[in-house]
């Protein structure tokens, strides 16, 4: 009898161990919580691999396309000649394909780089119309050229 009574005392005493359940089920909530909404890396990066089969690309003179102050907000020159922003895409297939008479007109828009500089003095809209009638004319690579604010 002596010896239920000593279990019975032995059950009723406190327990010295921590309850360790629901702080684990805390940090797994905040733990979830944390990868959700955790930013995800955003930057791309583009890598052109060469194609199997394919030889060297052609060698194209790139086109610089030129957006220059004026009076009436600004001009719009194709390697040396006056466009307007629905034409500047024809007039740059002009040159590439003056340049290289070879190319095909797909193989122009793949290979041919063209570069859109700006003056300082230039909107922003107008640059962005340039490059982006340069790409609805298929062109892959079209490219910024910037310069330094202190050169002239």
């Amino acid at each position: 009898m002596a010896l239920s009574t000593a279990r019975r005392r032995m059950r009723n005493l406190p327990q010295a161990d921590p309850n360790v359940i629901p702080f684990i089920d805390v940090l797994l909530v905040l733990l979830i919580i944390f990868m959700v909404t955790a930013p995800k890396p955003t930057t791309d990066l583009r890598v052109d691999l060469a194609r199997q089969g394919a030889g060297p690309p052609p060698v194209i003179e790139p086109t610089i396309v030129e957006l220059q102050a004026a009076p009436s907000g600004y001009r719009l020159i194709v390697a040396g000649r006056e466009a307007t922003l629905e034409t500047v895409g024809e007039q740059a297939y002009a040159h590439v394909l003056g340049a290289n008479p070879a190319l095909t007109r797909a193989n122009a828009a793949e290979n041919a780089r063209v570069f859109v500089r700006a003056d300082l003095d230039v909107a922003y809209a107008p640059v962005v119309a340039t490059v982006e009638a340069l790409r609805a004319a298929s062109f892959a690579n079209v490219s910024m050229a910037a310069q330094r604010a202190d050169e002239s």
